[in-house]
């Protein structure tokens, strides 16, 4: 429980401090339409702090900076996204360059996939 408590003071703290392609991202993405899945942004999630998490598709969204180029970062990435994927979650990340070169087609990709990803209402 203490680990969790402590990663949502994490992600807490770290929605006070996104990055720009974060912020510019979530400007896009944190709308309430009808037609548009509900995102959460520095979203918890076990041991992790997903950058953006839709909860009905089971996404997460990562924005990847230059950093994930290295060779560390990599291993991590590649162990979270199967830690991810073990609870029934897909990882679907967009390059930090993506979203500054056009920020509408990188919001569309992530509506996208979280509309391919969410079940039908009954009904």
């Amino acid at each position: 429980m203490r680990f969790s408590i402590l990663t949502s003071k994490r992600a807490k703290a770290l929605r006070r401090k996104l990055t720009e392609p974060e912020i510019m991202l979530w400007s896009r993405l944190k709308g309430r339409g009808p037609d548009q899945p509900k995102v959460r942004n520095q979203h918890p999630l076990g041991p992790y702090i997903l950058d953006f998490f839709c909860p009905a598709a089971r996404l997460a969204v990562e924005i990847d900076g230059a950093t994930h180029g290295d060779e560390a970062q990599l291993a991590h990435d590649q162990r979270r996204d199967a830690w991810l994927r073990a609870q029934g979650i897909e990882v679907f990340r967009i390059p930090a360059s993506s979203v500054f070169a056009d920020l509408d087609t990188a919001a569309d990709g992530v509506r996208t996939v979280a509309r391919s990803r969410m079940k039908p209402a009954p009904g």
